[in-house]
């Protein structure tokens, strides 16, 4: 009985942090999947290995892509390996419960597409292949930066890995060259110049930053708290509540628009259009849309360091079920995905950030500065706690304790306090 209650929360918190989206909560709505069609499997020899692959895709054109990508693995591979590729609606985050019903029916996949916010239920299920022996084994383990490998052991809750990176979406400040320049303020390489920038970019009906009080505004305010030398793991530490006092003090001094508690994505992004803000926070979903409205006049860096660094991560990654009859098949596929050739191909269509460093040194990525301000985060990003208390906590606790802090209603010290309760308890 324990464990059933325990999975239905679970299921309850993947459900409700893919409402609120992994990647700072602007997703698009829910993706609209194309037919579920498998690649068409090579003729099948001897030593022919078939695995079947589980994903969801964004829009028909990227499931077109998968299936292009998975006939080229098929048509590759020196390994006699067949991928047959099946498309399952994301749902609002139902696809995580397809996957999991049907893999504790027996069913599963050899491989599937993945967030790390199912991690926990799969993992004390023990549904996943535990990848560690064949990461350590790998020649490409490198490519990929260490913070992700610990972000995927941090997901499962164990020292082991469950999961393989695959692309990330990695928050970032954007900013305003025009108004920079207006005010002689250079781009900020510390945490302390980011708040001097903050007060200096300040006047003419200009403010320094476009704050998000409202849900989803938690990522961008944990760069504050980790700045300061806190961390998630105690929101009450003197260094946290530090960070927090900081995010109250850029409102109460005026240097964010008095309507920040209340504001989201729509109003953060409209804010810095406008020019009334000259910086806010959020990741490369919203560049194609500054790029548009403003050409040159917006930039971006990676959120400058202090004590600590921190910046949110959202994340699309892969994984092989426990019961698969081929392991090293399905990890020849992930890896390809990974630091192969399907990780240049899929990143460059679809504009998500590479997890190989190879092809996060090419041209494409680099030239372009919101994919290279992504890449220079990946050092330092990180994801929420997965918890069962979590989809309520950024729903609920964080928007109302903060809107109560900054506007004069508790200390600092105090919606600390409340957040610490609420998200450990």
């Amino acid at each position: 009985m324990k464990r059933i209650v325990s999975i239905l929360l679970v299921l309850v918190l993947i459900l409700g942090l893919a409402a609120c989206g992994g990647n700072g909560g602007e997703t698009p709505a829910d993706p609209t999947p194309g037919d579920a069609t498998p690649a068409a499997p090579a003729p099948p020899t001897g030593d022919t290995v078939q695995i079947t692959h589980w994903y969801w895709a964004d829009t028909p054109e990227f499931s077109a892509l998968m299936q292009e990508m998975v006939a080229e693995f098929n048509a590759t591979n020196d390994q006699g390996i067949v991928v047959v590729a099946e498309e399952i609606p994301w749902d609002g985050g139902g696809y995580s419960e397809t996957l999991f019903m049907t893999a504790m029916g027996g069913g599963a996949p050899d491989t599937a597409a993945w967030k790390l916010t199912s991690t926990p239920l799969f993992t004390a299920n023990d549904l996943l292949l535990d990848l560690t022996p064949l990461v350590s084994a790998w020649g490409d383990r490198g490519l990929i930066d260490e913070n992700l490998w610990n972000i995927m052991r941090e997901s499962g809750g164990t020292d082991d890995i469950y999961v393989m990176p695959w692309n990330t979406q990695i928050l970032y400040v954007y900013y305003r060259p025009s108004l920079f320049e207006a005010a002689g303020v250079e781009i900020p390489t510390t945490y302390d110049e980011f708040l001097a920038a903050i007060a200096a970019l300040t006047g003419d009906g200009v403010y320094g930053f476009g704050m998000r009080g409202s849900t989803g505004g938690q990522e961008p305010w944990g760069s504050f708290i980790y700045a300061r030398g806190g961390s998630f793991s105690d929101l009450t530490s003197p260094e946290a509540v530090a960070g927090m006092q900081d995010f109250i003090d850029v409102f109460q001094n005026g240097y964010a628009p008095p309507t920040a508690p209340a504001d989201g994505f729509q109003e953060i992004i409209a804010n810095f259009i406008s020019g009334l803000t000259a910086m806010t926070i959020h990741h490369t979903g919203s560049a194609g849309r500054m790029v548009e409205a403003l050409g040159d006049d917006v930039g971006a860096f990676a959120f400058p360091g202090g004590v600590g660094r921190w910046t949110s991560m959202g994340d699309t990654n892969n994984v092989i079920f426990a019961d698969t009859e081929h392991p090293e098949a399905a990890f020849a596929w992930i890896a390809w995905l990974a630091t192969g050739a399907g990780q240049e191909t899929w990143n460059v269509a679809t504009g998500n950030i590479p997890v190989s460093s190879e092809v996060q040194a090419l041209p494409f990525f680099q030239d372009d500065r919101f994919m290279s301000a992504s890449i220079d985060g990946v050092g330092f990003a990180g994801i929420l706690p997965i918890r069962d208390t979590t989809t309520e906590w950024i729903t609920s606790t964080w928007p109302h304790t903060v809107a109560a802090a900054l506007l004069g209603e508790l200390t600092a010290a105090e919606a600390m306090q409340i957040l610490q309760d609420d998200l450990w308890r």
